[in-house]
């Protein structure tokens, strides 16, 4: 964040300055107005930083996580219960903000503060911090003067998202590393160990079995290409990070996602969850049925289900009921359609998308704890089945040959 050096008058007409970190010229004036400062001079400082510097700050610049962004909406709950003013609770959070992004996004918020600009517009400027689902439920939270309620139900909201993401993460940590741990091992045998047993054989001038001639030729292939193979991989790697930025790329890429074996499923009733727990806090904030649906399109983070949550949307304003628009996109589970029929027949939508919120949340939670379980025999019948390739294709040769010489000898 630059520096900007001042010059001001004070209330009494003496001359002050010094130097403030701020985004602006103009969040340094709206600052020095409210010390009740007069502002004379305000000059960008150049600063010389050493490449060191440079790249520890560039290394610091990441986008908060989501533990920080629900700090940050707890924070903001008990000050608005404070009865703190607004600008006067961003400076103290903008003080004690850990992360560069969030710091400068907040200074920027409290800049346009400091304009006259309401909170959520300000927040809107920075949609790689604050998603479309925080802004409008902080508008909604402004426009109904139950701000602070707004800020503890996106706390409450994101604390679930994050134990969903942290259970995925840690259930598919040992099948991961015991996937790369198996590809390693491959990768070695193939290329440093293989070749010996190679030449051996060759030297021997043995008949060697269907296996073994395939593992040789395999093992012949690495050993040539595997530079190749490793600039392959590299390049693969930029490329499909470049293709999921594109709007087909990740569309398509949300929707294979979702059919990966045992895995997919769990991700896919994790994301419905998702949709129906900030779905029922947005229609019980009061906001309108279209534009919550098109808020959470944005919100669910998989484009795959947010078109079909758009086209959820397209039936709404074309005049159907939601439980009919719901069922046409052959989303949810009967249960759930079941539900939703419930809630639209007794006003009571919301809360009935907090049952099908919890419903999937629960499901999840179940299946995220056995996917360890799940995982195991599928990871131990493909080792079993590689051991047995390179026992068959490595041993029988030499048994052939200990044979061979057990037989000369006799």
């Amino acid at each position: 964040m630059p520096h900007f050096s001042y010059k001001g008058r004070g209330a009494r007409g003496d001359l002050v300055q010094g130097v403030l970190e701020a985004m602006s010229r103009e969040a340094v004036a709206g600052q020095l107005l409210n010390s009740g400062i007069t502002p004379v001079e305000i000059a960008e400082r150049v600063q010389t930083q050493d490449f060191g510097a440079t790249l520890r700050k560039v290394l610091r610049r990441r986008r908060p996580d989501l533990s920080e962004i629900i700090l940050f909406c707890r924070q903001m709950y008990t000050l608005m219960r404070a009865g703190v003013p607004i600008n006067q609770a961003m400076t103290g959070l903008i003080r004690s903000s850990r992360n560069p992004v969030l710091g400068e996004a907040l200074m920027d918020v409290k800049s346009h503060l400091e304009a006259g600009r309401e909170l959520s517009a300000a927040l809107a400027q920075h949609g790689e911090v604050f998603s479309s689902l925080f802004v409008n439920t902080v508008r909604i939270g402004e426009n109904t003067g139950r701000l602070d309620e707004a800020f503890i139900k996106l706390a409450e909201y994101l604390d679930r998202e994050r134990d969903t993401r942290a259970r995925i993460k840690s259930a598919l940590r040992y099948p991961m590393f015991v996937v790369i741990a198996i590809t390693a091992a491959i990768a070695i045998i193939n290329i440093k160990v293989v070749p010996q047993f190679a030449k051996m054989f060759e030297r021997a001038h043995v008949d060697l079995p269907i296996f073994t001639k395939i593992i040789i030729a395999t093992s012949n292939f690495f050993v040539a290409w595997w530079p190749h193979l490793l600039a392959a991989l590299v390049a693969a790697g930029f490329w499909f990070n470049r293709w999921v930025k594109t709007e087909s790329g990740r569309f398509t890429w949300d929707r294979y996602k979702l059919k990966i074996p045992i895995v997919g499923d769990i991700v896919y009733r994790a994301t419905l969850g998702r949709f129906a727990r900030g779905f029922s806090m947005s229609i019980a904030a009061g906001v309108p049925l279209i534009q919550a649906l098109t808020v959470m399109s944005r919100a669910v983070d998989n484009e795959y289900i947010g078109e079909r949550i758009r086209n959820i949307r397209t039936g709404v304003e074309r005049g159907d009921s939601l439980t009919r628009s719901a069922a046409a996109t052959g989303m949810f589970t009967p249960l759930v359609l079941q539900m939703l029929t419930v809630g639209e027949e007794t006003g009571a939508v919301d809360d009935l998308l907090a049952e099908v919120a919890g419903f999937y949340e629960r499901e999840v939670d179940f299946d995220v704890k056995n996917l360890s379980q799940t995982i195991e025999p599928v990871l131990i019948v493909l080792l079993a089945g590689l051991v047995l390739v390179f026992a068959l294709g490595v041993f029988l040769p030499i048994w052939d040959l200990a044979s061979v010489k057990l037989g000369g000898a006799h």
